[in-house]
């Protein structure tokens, strides 16, 4: 009998392949099924221990998965599917819609409660790993600014939005931060800075075949929480160009704060990340958190959590003897 930790993956796009091989990376994980709304038949595992299984077969597989890593997108997935899987399941999600945290957080909570279940909601780098440091920063620093700078990159809740938008038929977005306003933030000027001085925003959108170009455009410039408060461009293209030019996801960014410690001594704190891949950098943040999801869940620490209500010790896979002895 394996005492690895047993996990599910909801959704097999960007996301979920990306799960499969942070999953594999691991000694102390195990993937048990891939849970998707297509034809099972149609997933390429690669791996015959791995079982394809459409969602609505999920609740047959309580027993034998420890935790479900969530994979869908934020816009419409993740509002439907964390508290569904959560009523049956401890489970681990991306979400990422920033301004609708608190509500989804309320509504999954409820349901983990209720259920006897840990979520932990909101993982991967922003929200996540941004937002710890964005905290630690200003507990550090408390006379200061904390700036988040995104990108060049691609962005895979943005990307996802505009590809529910109707008449789209693939799409793209990249946000783009300002360099002048990294620079001014990085020289100890605290600027204040609107979300449009500090990024702007460039779709390349595939169309469907005769589809009014111009409502895809004012939709997506005025979608809110995504588009509506940035300087947005929108650029048709074919589906060749899409695939030639914009297959792969990198991404990244920082969280900078400038401070003052003492009478006049200026302290500046920055974290940054430079991504090859957005969807398997994500994807591992996402699988590691399932780690700490069983943890917590084996003490029933239940209920709705984020980055903020985990040690740094359950994600990781080494003993808290080990930690101390090699990274303290």
């Amino acid at each position: 009998m394996s005492n690895k930790i047993k996990l599910g993956i909801v959704g097999f796009g960007n996301l979920g392949k990306g799960a499969v091989k942070a999953i594999k990376a691991t000694d102390d994980l195990e993937l048990v099924a891939v849970f998707t709304r297509r034809d099972p038949e149609t997933l390429k595992l690669d791996d015959s221990d791995v079982e394809a299984i459409h969602i609505d077969n999920a609740s047959d597989y309580q027993d034998k998965i420890d935790v479900m890593v969530l994979c869908g997108g934020s816009a419409t997935d993740l509002p439907e599917q964390t508290p569904y899987f959560a009523s049956m399941f401890n489970t681990v999600d991306s979400y990422d819609t920033h301004a609708k945290i608190p509500e989804f957080y309320q509504m999954v909570n409820e349901v983990a409660t209720k259920h006897n279940t840990t979520s932990i909601i909101s993982t991967g780098w922003d929200p996540g790993f941004f937002s710890l440091n964005r905290v630690m920063a200003e507990a550090i620093l408390p006379n200061g600014e904390n700036y988040s700078f995104w990108g060049k990159g691609l962005s895979q809740g943005h990307s996802d939005a505009v590809r529910r938008v109707a008449g789209v038929k693939n799409g793209v977005q990249y946000t783009i931060p300002s360099e002048e306003a990294i620079e001014k933030v990085r020289n100890g000027a605290n600027p204040e800075l609107t979300k449009s001085d500090k990024h702007r925003r460039v779709c390349y959108i595939v169309p469907e075949e005769n589809a009014d170009k111009a409502a895809i455009e004012n939709e997506i410039k005025n979608m809110p929480n995504y588009f509506a408060d940035y300087d947005t461009e929108v650029n048709f293209i074919s589906g060749e160009d899409l695939a030639r030019d914009h297959s792969k996801a990198p991404h990244g960014g920082f969280v900078i704060r400038g401070g003052k410690t003492g009478e006049d001594n200026n302290q500046l704190y920055e974290f940054s990340l430079t991504l090859d891949s957005n969807p398997e950098f994500t994807s591992s943040v996402l699988v590691a958190y399932a780690r700490a999801a069983h943890r917590m869940s084996e003490e029933k620490q239940i209920g709705a959590k984020t980055v903020y209500d985990v040690a740094p010790g359950y994600i990781s896979p080494r003993s808290a003897e080990e930690l101390r002895r090699d990274y303290l």
